[in-house]
């Protein structure tokens, strides 16, 4: 038990379901264990604040802790943000949500419950999983840290000496996903992207959000994959790549290996601005459960193959590229981080 020394507390949360976690005062993690929790956003901003006061209480709780010995919290969430603290717009939020200052709600309830102010942080939450995923990568070192992570969309992150994320001055820094991708080099056509750029975004070639127009793109190679007979909708069809990669199927292992050789080419362009000696990999591509030890070590060795031409010599040698470590936890952590860092300045 460390509560004399007192520890800080992370909010991590989405549209659907927020998570808890905590580090001790010296940057110990407090659990690994995973307490998720309903968001409530469909009923408004009010019980969205609610069930972040209730999360936390159940985590001290779990872990015999108090709301007195609390130092700090910080809260992980998506952006875009209108200013500090302040969300803009965003689409799988209702329109209640448009302008909420949420550092001013969420510091308010923090003070009812424990009878006191606790100081907030409040930043990315792609950020702040870069920040729990670079303590763990980097030891006791203070190397700089690039995590990029592809799931649904490609998340973004550097995390420096300080062990805080680079945010920019309009707290749109590291959005990396959406810097151009080298299309000569991977030999493709620009591929439309969410975010409205006809300028070929790395995100489209790396993520699930790419998948179904990277299958439009591999499968005339293979007229007689069960894939080109399916009568299932383009999506459907892109969902179903990663379980037959999984199995070595050509088709999806060609196309996963693709996208392995454009994270590699953004792992080197990424370089040459950060210089970072580690590049965390997370994603569920890197999840035990959802993918074979095979699968992620093909896709890890790509990435460095790739990326290495491309550094400079000193880079080479010294780059490290690894998986990441602490999947669901390491939003909720990395916030409890940073209220813990910027205690310190």
């Amino acid at each position: 038990m460390k509560t004399k020394q007192g520890f800080y507390i992370g909010t991590d949360s989405g549209a659907t379901t927020s998570k808890v976690g905590g580090v001790w005062a010296d940057g110990t993690t407090i659990s690994l264990k995973l307490l998720q929790r309903p968001t409530g956003s469909q009923n408004g901003p009010d019980a969205v604040i609610h069930n972040w006061i209730g999360a936390i209480s159940e985590f001290l709780q779990q872990n015999n802790l108090a709301w007195d010995d609390i130092l700090g919290v910080g809260l992980a969430i998506p952006g875009p943000f209108q200013r500090y603290g302040v969300l803009g717009h965003m689409v799988n939020l209702s329109a209640s949500f448009d302008g909420w200052d949420v550092h001013n709600a969420y510091s308010n309830a923090l003070a009812a419950k424990a009878g006191r102010a606790i100081p907030l942080t409040v930043g990315n939450d792609g950020n702040y999983g870069g920040v729990a995923e670079a303590q763990h990568a980097r030891g006791n070192t203070d190397a700089g840290v690039l995590m990029l992570a592809p799931g649904s969309g490609l998340g973004c992150a550097f995390i420096d000496r300080k062990g805080l994320p680079l945010d920019g001055d309009t707290l749109n820094g590291m959005e990396g996903a959406h810097m151009p991708a080298p299309l000569h080099l991977l030999n493709i056509k620009p591929f439309t992207c969410g975010c409205g750029r006809d300028w070929g975004c790395v995100e489209a070639y790396t993520t699930i959000s790419g998948l179904p127009q990277l299958l439009t793109e591999f499968l005339p190679k293979y007229p007689n994959h069960e894939l080109a007979k399916s009568p299932a909708a383009p999506k459907e069809k892109a969902l179903a790549l990663r379980g037959l990669a999984q199995k070595g199927d050509p088709l999806a292992v060609e196309i996963f290996n693709f996208q392995a050789k454009a994270m590699g080419l953004h792992v080197a362009n990424l370089a040459m601005a950060l210089d970072p000696q580690f590049v965390v990999i997370g994603g569920g591509l890197m999840d035990p459960e959802a993918t074979t030890e095979e699968f992620r070590e093909r896709y890890l060795r790509i990435i460095s193959e790739t990326a290495k031409p491309y550094l400079w010599p000193q880079q080479r040698s010294f780059m490290t590229i690894v998986p990441a470590s602490l999947g669901e936890l390491s939003q909720a952590i990395g916030a409890a981080l940073v209220a813990l860092y910027q205690s310190r300045s």
